[in-house]
């Protein structure tokens, strides 16, 4: 038996190192989502344990990354050949691991038993408190709430049909896929939708669920053996709505495709969001993708000034009302021009300045704001190119998944993509050869510059392969 102890610097530097790959091989989102909580705990003979602070997180990490983690970790030690993800509770990760004279296992540690799965659809017999339960409901996230204006009137319009016609027992669209990129509104939709039909009809079983509950729910169930108990539970829902659907992977991404179709076929509603079209969903089947795609897909696209303004002066007459303050109409079309990122940031404004006045007691003015607001402000100019829009432009042109072109896959259909796809990381951003390397899966410097080189060659020789990389730049910097 080998007790646990603190890991050693040399031992947190590595582990360090591969997280910085994960991160470059899977992208922001999914790192944060799925590596950013998990601690290094100790390095045994040829096993890796890894601490996480929920058991969700424990079993998905360790059935889904694994591989990924073992393999961002060999590159600088080799000989590492197992993982193992418990729980950390209070700061302490049990249960201990194996040494190499134990029976070696990839499978996840026995943990203590799970809480009974919660009752997510509603019933005539549900307290007031608990008549949406499952992921938290935002309670001010409704219909009132939200600040309709021309980038998102049509989603809003559709959100409140649909609340009508599930009070009425009708299906006007279905599925309903609603995307946009993060802060422009989507989770509200969803509240508001639920909130609203809930309202008018209380015996209405509501699911709302995001995709890390959904995982959550149907891992749990698979460990229990009672999937087909978790898919008769879904399929008696009148309202489904999941969201973040980008985070939806493996298995769970498989059983979602199952539910929807019963769904559907059951005349059921549901309304999913994402942070990209369907077809951008690699994770998920094409058969799931085709059944989203089939359904109204509508995409919230970037708010105006407009529509920022509207956002603004509705948070400022809020705070007056709460607080007695003046927010006047210069304060106002400044924060609307200089603060376009998206809603969130707007509301971080007004928060910000009410906190200032409140504070320091000096008046909401221009000059405060500019002072107050200096990380939010965004410049006008042309949109910075990231290298993730690269990596999605070239991977939907090329039809090569994102992950592929991160790989160490050396066959022609993959290489090419990835060439042109370092090539114009270099032509259109800022990065260095060596951060540029990092976002492409940890490659040396030397190989981006080679792949730069090779493809400026070949557009020497070949005409039509100018022209194509013409168009994937106007498409990036669109």
């Amino acid at each position: 038996m080998t007790s646990i102890s603190t890991p050693s610097e040399a031992e947190r530097d590595l582990w360090n190192r591969a997280r910085a790959r994960l991160k470059v091989a899977v992208g922001e989102d999914v790192f944060t989502s799925w590596f950013a909580r998990l601690d290094l705990e100790e390095i045994v003979d040829d096993l890796c344990h890894l601490s996480a602070p929920t058991r969700f997180l424990c079993s998905w990490v360790q059935s889904n990354y694994a591989d990924r983690i073992l393999e961002a970790l060999k590159q600088d030690a080799p000989d590492l050949a197992r993982l193992q993800v418990t729980l950390r509770v209070n700061g302490q990760a049990r249960p201990r691991i194996a040494s190499q004279n134990e029976a070696p296992s990839r499978e996840a540690p026995v943990a203590p038993s799970a809480p009974a799965m919660p009752r997510l659809v509603r019933d005539n017999t549900a307290q007031k408190g608990d008549a949406l339960s499952g992921s938290a409901i935002d309670q001010r996230m409704t219909f009132d709430s939200f600040v309709a204006g021309g980038p998102n009137e049509m989603a809003f319009g559709v959100a409140r049909q649909i609340a009508q016609a599930t009070v009425n027992n009708t299906v006007s669209f279905n599925p309903v896929y609603i995307h946009a990129t993060v802060g422009l509104g989507k989770s509200h939709l969803l509240n508001a939708i639920a909130h609203e039909t809930a309202a008018a009809d209380a015996s209405k079983n509501i699911v709302y669920l995001t995709a890390d509950h959904f995982m959550y729910h149907f891992i749990t169930a698979v460990q229990r053996q009672s999937a087909l108990a978790f898919k008769e539970w879904l399929r008696k829902v009148d309202l489904l709505l999941i969201d973040d659907m980008q985070f939806l992977q493996g298995k769970s991404a498989t059983e979602f495709g199952h539910t929807l179709g019963t769904l559907l076929t059951g005349a059921k509603q549901v309304v999913v969001a994402g942070d990209a079209p369907p077809r951008d969903l690699e994770m998920l089947d094409e058969r799931v993708r085709s059944r989203l795609s089939g359904g109204l897909v509508v995409p919230i696209t970037q708010f105006d000034v407009e529509l920022r303004r509207a956002i603004v002066q509705r948070r400022a007459d809020q705070s007056s009302t709460r607080f007695g303050m003046h927010f006047p109409t210069a304060v106002v079309d400044y924060i609307a021009r200089v603060v376009v990122s998206h809603g969130r940031d707007l509301d971080g404004a007004v928060n910000r300045l009410v906190a200032a006045n409140q504070l320091t007691g000096e008046l909401i003015t221009v000059p405060l704001a500019e002072k107050t607001l200096g990380d939010l402000i965004r410049s006008q100019e042309a949109r910075r190119v990231r290298i993730e829009d690269i990596l999605r432009i070239v991977s939907r042109h090329f039809k090569v998944p994102r992950n592929e072109l991160l790989s160490a896959r050396r066959s022609r259909d993959v290489v090419r993509p990835r060439q042109i796809a370092m090539f114009l990381a270099k032509a259109l951003t800022s990065r260095s050869l060596p951060e540029i390397g990092r976002r492409f899966g940890g490659r040396d410097h030397t190989t981006v510059l080679h792949s730069v080189r090779k493809v400026e060659q070949m557009m020497k020789d070949d005409g039509e392969l100018c022209q194509e990389i013409e168009l994937l730049k106007r498409m990036i910097e669109e």
